[in-house]
């Protein structure tokens, strides 16, 4: 009982913290989605070739629900595979708040996004060669919006709900992180992950494709504990899509291709994961 009531202490403590810096971003997040969201929507429809860049690019915009808009045009025949690649690859859900919350992240910021914005481009680009596929409308025809369901509501109130959503899920996932070392240690956890292992990318990976956001904000969690390295990082947040691939499984009646675009993403992810593991050492 001792050793919970102090792991829950710390983890109380240390999401404490970084409550203001969370409700700050996710205000800004509110504001850019109801101001340029329907524009950034019309500009992915009506990118054509050069669509994985200009998927890629507004996916790291931190706004919610863009990688939901990807796969409702998708569905709707206006954007590539290729595309929705791009930007399901460069969107990082929750991991960019969390990130925030931390002193000092703007570098580790810049170089995950970085990474994310050419893996994008390059796989979209890659994924266009092997996969086409004609649109089936026009760029100004009527498609779904879902991901604007709370245009109407302003912006304190989702920022609010997101702070709320994501202060938990950072609790939870600090609870586990705080109990695992508590009772494992540090370096047996690790191990479990396959730390110092080039295929902890591809566990990483896997992870992401969980279509919740308490995926990214566990990657990210383990990551600023030391227990996940940067390519595992990359990894799992390139596969980790948010509701998008939800959402896609849901609206495009095409089993084969959706399974082909999780099939596409794992293996991007992992593969550029360990990559960049190397790389980074």
């Amino acid at each position: 009982m001792e050793l919970f009531l102090h792991v829950a202490e710390d983890a109380l403590l240390d999401t404490l913290k970084m409550l203001p810096f969370l409700f700050g971003t996710y205000l800004l997040m509110e504001y850019l989605e109801h101001r340029a969201s329907r524009q950034m929507e019309r500009l992915l429809a009506g990118s054509h070739r050069l669509g994985p860049v200009v998927g890629a690019a507004l996916g790291l915009v931190p706004q919610c629900g863009f990688s939901v808009v990807a796969a409702n045009l998708y569905s709707g025949g206006l954007i590539t595979m290729g595309t929705l690649i791009a930007v399901f690859i460069a969107t990082s859900d929750e991991a960019i708040p969390v990130l925030l919350s931390q002193p000092g992240s703007w570098g580790l910021i810049g170089r995950l996004l970085a990474v994310k914005l050419v893996l994008g481009v390059l796989a979209g680009f890659l994924v266009d060669l092997l996969f086409r596929r004609a649109p089936a409308q026009a760029p100004g025809e009527e498609h779904g919006h879902a991901g604007h369901e709370h245009c109407e509501e302003g912006i304190l109130q989702p920022a609010l709900g997101h702070t709320v959503q994501i202060f938990f899920f950072v609790l939870l996932a600090n609870l586990l992180l705080g109990g695992a070392v508590e009772l494992l240690g540090q370096e047996r956890l690790g191990v479990l992950l396959l730390g110092n292992s080039i295929f902890q990318p591809v566990v990483a990976a896997l992870v992401g494709l969980i279509p919740n956001c308490a995926a990214s904000v566990l990657l990210t969690s383990l990551y600023l504990e030391g227990t996940l390295s940067f390519g595992a990082l990359v990894a799992g947040l390139s596969t980790g899509a948010g509701v998008g691939l939800m959402v896609l499984l849901r609206t495009n009646h095409k089993p084969k291709e959706n399974l082909t675009v999780v099939g596409l993403l794992a293996a991007i992810g992992a593969v550029a994961g360990m990559a960049v593991q190397l790389v980074a050492g």
